[in-house]
């Protein structure tokens, strides 16, 4: 912002109207931590090429990216129930204003990247979002549960939203309570249908859109598996980090794409491999889960759109999908790497924090191809494992049983067990075995870009779990200057040793045991700090814009 406005955005900020019985006041922070927030994000432009394509195509993705940004108003709803007020409000100011860049990095009045913090008004950031009314407790959502065991289905989806009806509660589906909106993007969808000529993808966008207006997402799941055309695209609710109550809801998303078929088919084989590395895993034969579906394809694109939960603070690098278990079990999942933005955070992020954080030594063993291959089988490993389990002679998920921290433990799960799998493959003949003598060092150097975001946030804690598990058993170990390293006579079996008992945590659905693993090793040590201390100078993340984007109305 320019010094000469400040006053006249101070007054505009402080006059702003009411709604719902609540005044916003949007003076909490100050500008120097706004625009310090906001530059720690890296202005990238995330080219894709799309020559290639008839002019038919490239008209599908522009109403793709429509029907995506529907998306992102719905999700702003699901985050904060003022927030397009805010919103509103703060797009009366001039268009530099940081109040307003910060609000559209994290989609909502407070910093994903630091606990939370407000920067606008003075209300704390609702645990359940605005899936649940904000004054409603947990104890009141179970109470209400154990007098009305029929509605337990309904409460606990994925996608209804919780309301108050009179003295009492009530699940809406997210059919109703967005309908206009679903229908809008049912309407875009139901357009790039009729006009590609990729049969997979006509179908897939014609029952998702039919989702839109049924709240039933299997059957576009399930069609979703199937795409094979040059696009790729993820359009709707999936994950459910948003919700810090009980990790029931999930929030709407979007990813546009182009595939890279030529990379996505050097990666073919991999996806041949998951019984081996299903059977692989650190644990008994009696919990390894055989019944995810054979086929598993893993697709490299290029991200030409982004929208809702993924682009909210930091941006996501790959995605495992869908999330149905039942999916899962007659199809797999599919594992997909956002190529153009993982290379974005390599060069702008990875390797100048490397040379802050690690020995000279161990800062030389680091290499793009490690990065992108665990973050690959990080993706795989989503998909490896307990999904439905017995627990006490019912059937149940994973996710069910661990509830408000799992998402902490898949998260550190997923990478664990990614590195012990890219190892697998290695050893295998399946992966180059050059590709060793970096694996350790890339993946140690990331964490630390992983746990910049906070501890709080689920793949921040994930990190936090296993840097503070493979420092204790000193496979990490930090030399006389406070820079780290990799012992490479213990990693090895400190990464088998945690994969065992994260899997076994999620296998047993123990809530409690997970709960103390977290309370233990979820933490920042002072010489973890000390290292993140020093990397004041360089982008958390990127802040991504999209040129596809700026031919649309």
């Amino acid at each position: 912002m320019k010094r000469a406005l400040l006053p006249l955005v101070l007054i505009g900020i402080i006059i702003i109207g009411i709604s719902c019985g609540r005044q916003i006041d949007m003076q909490k922070e100050s500008v120097e931590y706004v625009t310090a927030e906001l530059n720690k994000f890296a202005p990238v432009s995330l080219e894709s090429d799309v020559s290639f394509m008839d002019a038919k195509e490239v008209e599908v993705l522009k109403l793709l990216v429509k029907a995506a940004r529907i998306m992102d108003d719905i999700f702003l709803d699901q985050v904060y129930a003022e927030n397009h007020r805010i919103l509103s409000d703060l797009k009366k100011g001039p268009a530099d204003d940081p109040w307003l860049g910060l609000f559209r990095v994290m989609y909502g009045p407070w910093n994903r990247l630091d606990k939370n913090h407000i920067f606008l008004g003075d209300t704390p950031k609702p645990a359940g979002a605005n899936y649940y009314p904000e004054d409603m407790t947990a104890d009141e959502f179970h109470a209400w549960l154990e007098a009305h065991p029929d509605m337990t289905e309904a409460f606990e989806s994925n996608f209804t939203m919780i309301r108050r009806d009179g003295d009492g509660l009530k699940a809406v589906p997210y059919a109703e309570f967005f309908n206009s909106r679903l229908q809008s993007a049912a309407d875009y969808l139901n357009r790039a249908a009729d006009i590609t000529a990729d049969e997979t993808l006509a179908r897939f966008l014609r029952s998702r859109a039919a989702s839109f207006l049924s709240n039933d997402y299997y059957q576009s799941d399930m069609d979703w598996m199937d795409l094979a055309g040059d696009i790729e695209v993820v359009i709707g609710p999936y994950e459910v980090y948003e919700d810090n109550l009980f990790g029931y809801k999930a929030a709407f998303e979007s990813f546009i794409c182009v595939v890279d078929h030529q990379a996505s088919e050097e990666f073919k084989k991999i996806g041949t491999t998951l019984n081996d590395l299903e059977d692989n895993l650190p644990i008994p034969d009696r919990h390894k889960n055989f019944s995810r579906g054979a086929s598993s394809p893993i697709k490299v694109v290029n991200e030409i759109f982004a929208a809702g939960d993924t682009k909210a603070g930091a941006q996501t690098l790959a995605f495992n999908l869908p999330n149905d278990e039942r999916v899962r079990e007659a199809k797999g999942s599919k594992k997909v790497m956002l190529r153009n933005v993982m290379k974005a955070k390599f060069e702008k992020i990875l390797t100048p924090i490397v040379a802050e954080v690690l020995t000279e030594a161990c800062g030389k063993q680091l290499s793009f191809d490690a990065y992108f291959k665990h973050i690959l089988l990080h993706e795989v490993s989503h998909g490896l494992g307990p999904g439905r389990i017995i627990v006490k002679g019912r059937e149940t998920t994973v996710n069910r049983e661990l509830k408000d921290v799992y998402s902490v433990i898949e998260e550190a799960k997923a990478d664990v067990v990614g590195l012990y799998s890219v190892q697998r493959l290695i050893d295998t003949g399946v992966m180059d075995p050059d590709l060793e003598a970096t694996l350790y060092e890339t993946n140690l150097g990331g964490m630390f870009r992983s746990i910049r975001f906070g501890i709080e946030e689920a793949h921040g804690g994930g990190v936090a779990i296993q840097l503070n598990y493979y420092l204790d058993k000193g496979a990490v170990k930090v030399d006389e200057t406070g820079r780290f390293y990799v012992v490479k006579s213990k990693i090895k079996q400190a990464v088998r040793d945690l994969a065992g008992e994260l899997l076994m945590i999620e296998a047993e659905g123990d809530y409690s045991a997970a709960v103390a693993f977290i309370e233990r090793y979820v933490t920042v040590l002072p010489e973890v700090q000390a290292a993140l201390d020093r990397l004041g100078g360089i982008p958390v993340d990127i802040r991504p814009s999209y040129p596809l984007e700026a031919d649309i109305d």
